[in-house]
């Protein structure tokens, strides 16, 4: 197997490096030309899409049901809970009402994952609309700039 050498295109960089002086004119500064390529969308793989939607949508339950109850055990130790109680035992004319905290919260997850479930469904029908649009239009085009290194 031959080594590479100094002259050999594979140790070379990929875009030429100029020498320019620094902010304070003593020290050489090295930069790369900045490159830019084209790119075109044309489709979008459905069941990775449906994968990523469906991971997102259930994370996005499980923040909100662990948000709810943390505010429920929040309320519930300042007293909100108890006032809501009675209002609505007042309301209702019935002096023992009490809110099932168990029950709320299985009503919750089951609301949360149907939404899940029909955020899922759009998204990947989205997607799909968008791979038959793309496939007549040409799908959407950008513009990928590297941009030079700070230091």
């Amino acid at each position: 197997m031959e080594e590479p050498t100094g002259d050999s295109p594979a140790l070379e960089s990929p875009a030429p490096v100029k020498r320019r002086r620094g902010v304070t004119g003593e020290e050489p500064v090295a930069f790369r030309a900045v490159r830019q390529s084209r790119v075109r969308i044309n489709k979008f793989d459905l069941a990775s899409v449906l994968k990523l939607s469906l991971c997102f949508y259930v994370a996005s339950v499980v923040v909100i049901v662990a948000a709810g109850i943390a505010l429920w055990v929040i309320a519930d130790l300042i007293g909100v809970i108890g006032d809501v109680e009675s209002f609505l035992g007042k309301l209702l004319g019935s002096k023992n009402y009490r809110l099932e905290p168990i029950l709320a919260l299985e009503g919750s997850v089951l609301i949360g994952l149907v939404i899940a479930a029909l955020g899922t469904v759009v998204t990947v029908v989205g997607f799909a609309l968008y791979n038959l649009f793309a496939e007549v239009l040409g799908g959407v085009e950008a513009t990928l700039v590297e941009s030079p290194p700070k230091f």
